[in-house]
């Protein structure tokens, strides 16, 4: 069995023909999915969904890309922290991709989701975008390593996710891994700790070979384990336990 690390089923690609996704999470043998909250507004519909389905499960953030939106304080996201079924706070983090100018809003608005992991006890979900830098600074000054949390869809060199790593955080591999292009992703994949990593879809986005560019949805993660399967030399079975026991470790979770 596989979880699918990352997603937003409540997005309108999935969201429209929802049973039919949970239905080929089933028949791919993927066991569970962590539904991302990415804003205030957006939130509610993520909880409904998770409430009607026991495999799935919900984190609570703004995105670091979102700039007309509720702005969140440690407050608003520890209200919703405390639904049964959100088990993470995120996504969060830093995306200069975007916003080249490095606007202050967006470094404290990353502070604030930290502060609120800190203070609910659960693991945070960060998105970083040419921010390394930053990112991991932030992380450092805010004590995330307290909570420790998922460094997701990384894109990153082997040194960033060494400091990752020696701050407690998991590394989670996308679709990205799969293709031909991604040769560091690779090498990154191949040297990560088995007990940290975490696979995951970002869909409806990122699809792995051999659907890339269509809609990609959880299912599809075991394309992504198949092939950090192959990068280390070892079974498919090796990644399943391992990355469905680190899910159920990191966000202390049973899956059924």
């Amino acid at each position: 069995m596989l979880v699918d690390s990352h997603c937003h089923l409540d997005f309108p690609e999935l969201a429209s023909r929802i049973e039919q996704v949970i239905d080929s999470m089933k028949n791919a043998k993927v066991g569970a999915a962590l539904c991302i909250g990415v804003s205030l507004e957006g939130l509610p519909g993520v909880l409904s969904l998770v409430d009607k389905h026991e495999n799935l499960f919900a984190s609570v953030g703004v995105h670091p890309e979102h700039h007309d939106c509720l702005e969140p304080d440690v407050k608003s996201l520890l209200r919703y922290a405390h639904h049964g079924r959100v088990i993470g706070i995120g996504e969060t983090g830093l995306d200069y991709f975007w916003h080249k100018d490095r606007p202050e809003w967006q470094r404290e608005r990353f502070r604030v989701h930290i502060r609120a992991a800190r203070a609910s006890g659960k693991p945070l979900i960060i998105h970083t975008r040419d921010a390394a830098e930053d990112t991991l600074r932030i992380m450092r000054e805010e004590g995330a390593e307290e909570v420790g949390g998922v460094m997701h869809c990384f894109t990153e060199s082997q040194a960033v996710a060494e400091s990752a790593l020696a701050l407690g955080f998991h590394i989670s591999f996308s679709g990205i891994v799969t293709f031909k292009n991604a040769r560091q992703l690779k090498d990154v994949a191949r040297a990560i700790p088995l007990e940290r990593l975490l696979v995951e879809t970002d869909s409806p986005y990122l699809a792995p070979v051999p659907y890339r560019g269509k809609i990609n949805e959880p299912a599809y993660v075991r394309h992504v384990a198949n092939e950090i399967a192959a990068l280390r030399g070892v079974d498919i079975r090796e990644i399943e336990r391992a990355t469905t026991e680190n899910f159920c470790r990191l966000f202390k979770v049973t899956i059924n």
